[in-house]
């Protein structure tokens, strides 16, 4: 018998502290070895607490505690093991299930091809048919209650109770319609109730995580200590598109995953990156850093935020190598799995807003980097083209850059440039190879 501690792991470097944002598990509860047990988040990333080993857990921190890096967060007693508990549950006496009552269906009524035939078959599932008593049950009509009225209107015509109630057994046509145009106004009616939504004044608070209260922070920052501006243009997405849609089998065939709209963004932004140098660029203190390599972040929306996971070296990257990269960073996004390396280092970032319906924004910058790329979705509108109207999916694109390092002229000529290489692909993106040889890499 041991108690194995559980330590807080250390998400990288300069961080000493981190929260314990949620338990997975119940305290108390016997868990495997290497399950998940709880989420922690530093003002960074998030990463999960895993057990060491198989046993009973006791919590020793509570969620919303900031916890140093390497302090005990549980114990665990591996003296108690998943499968003895399991014995233990079948060695309990099991509660007799109580028979459940069957309720006998009722028997659909065969539809006749008439008219009148479905009415007389609605009509006879709907109301019950009572045969005529006997002579031997007709002391069955003495417990029938009836009012002085009746009785008199009864007596009056020389009616019997019998006579009375086998009148009631014939049914009508109009008389069918009636209770079915009744069920119709009920169902009406019922819509009409639906519709009338409850009017609720509840109020909801919830904790905000570190990672989300650290974003809200750098995105304030952003507009209070850098000099924001932002450059508009439009792209016509038919060349793309058209390249998508003539190569997409024989690159999934090939690489085993689909060519998207972003590897061409990242790859014609890996160019201009090159070419303009300033956009490349960040300032750390007085000095300007810039980079002769292009490690683009692209924006990835996941259930705890914002994340900007990075993909290293663009500008040597294939499409399809691009495109492996966005898909395993995203994944990665999505579960919690980022690590700080991950998230960190990126030279430009590039966000999406067109997937949501966006038409046009302004993104702000991911500091300490310089600027970025919003794309938006597509629409096809109305352009001159060569002297005619025509219409041609199109997109409108923002560049997003700090005015203390990119000077106008640079910003505009940048987004310019992505513009052509994305609007000539053939020409420009795949420079003198032809588009099968650089989409499929023979």
């Amino acid at each position: 018998m041991a108690l194995i501690e559980i330590k807080v792991p250390s998400p990288g470097e300069s961080i000493t502290h981190v929260e314990l944002f949620h338990w997975l598990v119940e305290d108390g509860a016997v868990v495997k070895k290497g399950t998940e047990i709880a989420e922690l988040e530093s003002d960074k990333a998030t990463l999960m607490l895993v057990a060491d080993e198989s046993g009973k857990i006791s919590f020793k921190a509570s969620e919303g505690e900031m916890l140093e890096v390497g302090a005990v967060a549980c114990t665990i007693d591996d003296s108690v093991q998943p499968e003895e508990m399991k014995e233990m549950k079948e060695m309990e006496p099991r509660k007799e299930k109580q028979p459940e009552r069957v309720m006998q269906p009722v028997k659909a009524v065969q539809k006749e091809t008439s008219a009148q035939s479905e009415i007389t078959a609605e009509a006879t599932a709907v109301l019950p048919v009572v045969d005529k008593p006997s002579a031997g049950e007709a002391g069955e009509y003495e417990k029938v209650r009836i009012t002085p009225l009746a009785k008199k209107v009864m007596e009056e015509n020389s009616l019997s109770v019998d006579d009375v109630i086998s009148g009631l057994r014939r049914l009508k046509r109009e008389d069918v319609e009636a209770i079915l145009s009744e069920d119709h106004n009920k169902q009406d009616r019922d819509k009409a109730d639906n519709l009338k939504k409850p009017v609720s004044r509840n109020v909801t608070t919830t904790r905000l995580s570190s990672l989300r209260r650290k974003l809200s922070e750098r995105l304030v920052s952003v507009k209070n200590e850098t000099a924001m501006l932002t450059t508009f243009n439009e792209v016509d997405m038919k060349p793309v598109m058209d390249i998508r849609k003539k190569y997409q089998n024989v690159f999934v065939e090939k690489h085993g995953i689909r060519l998207g709209m972003m590897s061409f963004f990242m790859k014609a932004s890996a160019i201009a990156l090159q070419e303009f140098p300033n956009v490349n660029a960040m300032l750390d203190g007085e000095n300007l850093v810039t980079y002769d390599y292009a490690d683009i972040a692209v924006a990835v929306s996941t259930p705890k935020g914002l994340m900007v996971p990075v993909v290293r070296n663009v500008e040597s990257l294939g499409l399809a190598e691009i495109e492996k990269a966005i898909a395993e960073v995203a994944e990665k996004a999505r579960k919690g799995k980022l690590s700080i390396p991950e998230m960190t280092g990126g030279t430009f970032t590039i966000t999406n807003g067109g997937v949501f319906g966006s038409m046009m924004s302004t993104p702000l910058i991911n500091p300490p980097q310089s600027a970025i790329l919003g794309m938006h979705n597509i629409l096809d509108r109305p352009v001159a083209l060569e002297g005619q109207v025509v219409i041609r999916p199109m997109m409108y694109v923002a560049l997003s850059y700090d005015h203390r390092v990119i000077d106008g002229k640079d910003s505009v000529s940048f987004l310019k440039r992505v513009k052509q290489l994305l609007e000539n692909p053939g020409d420009m993106l795949f420079g003198n190879s032809s588009v099968e040889e650089v989409l499929l890499e023979i």
